[in-house]
């Protein structure tokens, strides 16, 4: 595991009740800092996730909705109030919008409303919240990491509007780098197959994601906070840039 003397820094982590907003939470309060856990305001899971990370450290609630911008720029300008500044924001949070997976070829299933949510919750929402924690972070000399997602490399996603709206996270992160600089770093990472009941994959798509691996597995969320703990308060000399965790399934 990834450990820094984190001691006195502050993060937000959007998307924290599950997956990897959990375990980068958890990774981030075991380090030493003081994070606010984003989930949305009617999330059971969220209040649970607060009270168990609470036995670890300084952990609070941040609950709002990020596709929606009076909440979630409320959401990013209490957390830093709370803390009195900020010095790394986690954009994790996404939605798949859909139970199964949608073929390419089933264009008839994409309809306006998918394309307005997933673009709202998975990129959107991604420019709202870094805008608004913008100036916190540039006092703090701080950063943003962002999850993509290798479907923004391969645009083999749940569906056209997923795999679309985290392109697009790659291009916002590469922007903000440029329009956050000197001050702040922002990166991104993108996960590959991981095995979680997000989405229900068909059993022959987990497994052939598993066998084109090169590594021959699914990843686990604490192997993606690993990393994106790395490009918040290490990588130095990182911004700009996208990280591939795929265990070698693009390669």
């Amino acid at each position: 595991m990834v450990t820094f003397g984190l001691n006195g820094k502050a993060a937000l982590v959007t998307g924290a009740a599950s997956g990897i907003g959990f375990a980068s939470a958890k990774m981030l309060l075991e380090s030493g800092a003081k994070v606010a856990l984003n989930f949305l305001p009617d999330d059971p899971r969220g209040p649970k996730a607060v009270a168990e990370l609470q036995t670890i450290g300084k952990a609070i609630a941040a609950p709002g909705d990020v596709a929606d911008p009076v909440s979630a720029e409320r959401m990013i300008s209490n957390a830093v109030s709370e803390f009195g500044g900020l010095d790394l924001l986690v954009n994790n949070a996404g939605a798949p919008g859909v139970k199964e997976p949608i073929p390419a070829t089933r264009l008839d299933l994409v309809t306006e409303e998918l394309w307005d949510t997933l673009l709202q919750v998975n990129l959107v929402s991604v420019f709202r919240c870094s805008r608004a924690a913008a100036s916190a972070l540039k006092a703090s000399k701080g950063a943003i990491v962002n999850v993509a997602s290798t479907a923004a490399i391969d645009a083999r996603g749940s569906t056209i509007p997923y795999a679309a709206a985290k392109a697009g996270v790659v291009t916002l992160t590469r922007n903000f780098a440029r329009a956050l600089s000197p001050e702040v770093r922002v990166n991104a990472v993108a996960p590959g197959f991981i095995d979680s009941t997000w989405i229900n994959w068909p059993e022959e798509t987990r497994r052939d994601a598993t066998e084109k691996a090169l590594l021959k597995r699914a990843i686990q969320p604490a192997e993606i906070a690993e990393v994106i703990v790395y490009l918040g308060f290490g990588a130095s000399m990182i911004t700009g840039t996208t990280v591939l965790v795929d265990g070698g399934l693009l390669a």
